[in-house]
């Protein structure tokens, strides 16, 4: 954000930036978008139509996100009472399409994708996951809540991963796969 409290960015005028949000430099808000009151959006990125962005979320530089995605809403758990929690993006990550990404369950805990990702079409990511850095989720990946995923690892079309399940790094996970155990790295 500019120190004189300019914002440049571009911003269509059927967009609903909410008063509290922070816009940085650069940045591009879509067609009827939706920023809440809480959103930090970094410098460079560009958010296209029909993209909600809600809860305490940070959005880093440069990133991509495209319409119809949902970050930052109520995470599907029942054990969410309405606790301050947060999601948190990298630099340079791109969410493709229908994508969503929920905020954390327990007061102060969030739900965290690194730097330079590719979220593609639909792909889910729960409450309380890690994504680590150069991860690549192919369309209708899903990660249950608590899920991990190490540094350059990609997940396969269709993949089903269950809750608390951690996949290490450079892993391979093949299309359609459902996981109920862990991944070792380089596998």
């Amino acid at each position: 954000m500019n120190t004189d409290n300019k914002v440049t960015a571009n911003i269509h005028t059927t967009a609903v930036v909410a008063p509290g949000a922070k816009i940085a430099e650069n940045v591009e808000i879509g067609p009827y978008s939706v920023i809440g009151e809480n959103v930090e959006i970094g410098e460079g990125t560009k958010i296209g139509p029909h993209v909600v962005i809600h809860g305490w979320t940070q959005i880093g530089r440069d990133c991509r996100i495209f319409q119809g995605a949902s970050i930052g809403e109520e995470p599907q758990d029942l054990k969410f009472r309405g606790e301050k929690s947060y999601t948190v993006i990298g630099d340079r990550t791109t969410i493709r399409e229908g994508a969503t990404i929920h905020r954390a369950t327990g007061e102060g805990e969030e739900t965290r994708v690194g730097n330079d990702c590719l979220l593609m079409a639909l792909t889910h990511v729960a409450h309380n996951c890690v994504v680590g850095n150069h991860v690549i989720m192919s369309n209708l990946a899903s990660l249950a809540g608590h899920a991990v995923v190490e540094d350059r690892a990609v997940i396969g079309g269709m993949a089903g991963v269950h809750q608390f399940v951690k996949i290490g790094r450079n892993a391979m996970v093949g299309g359609m796969s459902k996981l109920t155990q862990d991944v070792v790295p380089y596998t």
